[in-house]
């Protein structure tokens, strides 16, 4: 197991399968998921997702919130890929994110040169992206 941070791993209500796949689809990457049934749980549907992860450019886990669990929500807090691609790539996740997102501040020049936006996704996930001015010239 390669890891050279912190994971984000979220507990949602139902939508785990459709967001994993949603990421997938925005920042590419391997899915993995196991259901409810796979882990032989029953305190749940056994379609529903008791681990999910996508490995990949953006690495996250996601599973199904349980019986007692509380289901992910955020305030003051912000996933942050500054810098995690080329200003490129950046700018299309941004785009992909709020097409079925919020933008919450435009990916746009700042006063001191550089590049970023935030935007929180379907699923309540909110996404600081940006970039460098230096990167533009790469």
């Amino acid at each position: 197991m390669d890891r050279s941070g912190p994971t984000p791993y979220l507990l949602l209500p139902g939508t785990a399968r459709v967001a994993l796949a949603r990421w997938q689809q925005v920042f590419g990457g391997e899915l993995r998921i196991a259901s409810y049934s796979d882990f032989a749980r029953t305190d749940g549907p056994p379609q529903a997702v008791a681990h999910g992860e996508l490995v990949g450019p953006v690495r996250l886990a996601a599973a199904d919130a349980g019986p007692g669990d509380e289901p992910f929500s955020a305030s003051g807090v912000l996933f942050a890929l500054l810098g995690t691609a080329g200003p490129d790539v950046l700018r299309r996740w941004f785009t992909d994110l709020s097409t079925d997102g919020t933008v919450v501040d435009a990916l746009q020049e700042r006063p001191w040169g550089d590049w970023d936006g935030t935007v929180r996704d379907a699923f309540g996930v909110t996404w600081l992206i940006g970039f460098e001015r230096s990167a533009l010239d790469d």
